[in-house]
């Protein structure tokens, strides 16, 4: 069963963000093997950034958090708070898998 990492930003580190997206991108790009999902949660209107979801594909804790500690992100300071949890795929790729 795949685990989802949700992570939150500490306030006003955008600049932060947007200095380490290139090498974050570049590392996930690196984990695509395992990577379900990953994306950036923003405002409505489409702007910012200040966390963000990855589910991947292991069924080890702690490979999960083991994966999220050596996120450039993370490694950067940018995190206020990261939950590593355990995610049932219901609903995948437009389809029902229940």
């Amino acid at each position: 069963m795949p685990y989802a990492i949700l992570t939150r930003d500490k306030p006003d580190r955008g600049h932060l963000r947007a200095e380490k997206r290139a090498e974050h991108v570049a590392w996930l790009d690196a984990k695509k093997d395992i990577l379900l999902a990953a994306g950036a949660l923003i405002d409505d209107d489409g702007t910012g950034g200040h966390g963000g979801v990855l589910i991947i594909d292991t069924d080890d804790r702690a490979a999960a958090e083991a994966f999220i500690a050596e996120d450039p992100f993370a490694k950067a300071g940018l995190f206020e708070s990261v939950t590593v949890t355990r995610w049932r795929k219901a609903f995948f790729n437009f389809e029902n898998l229940l």
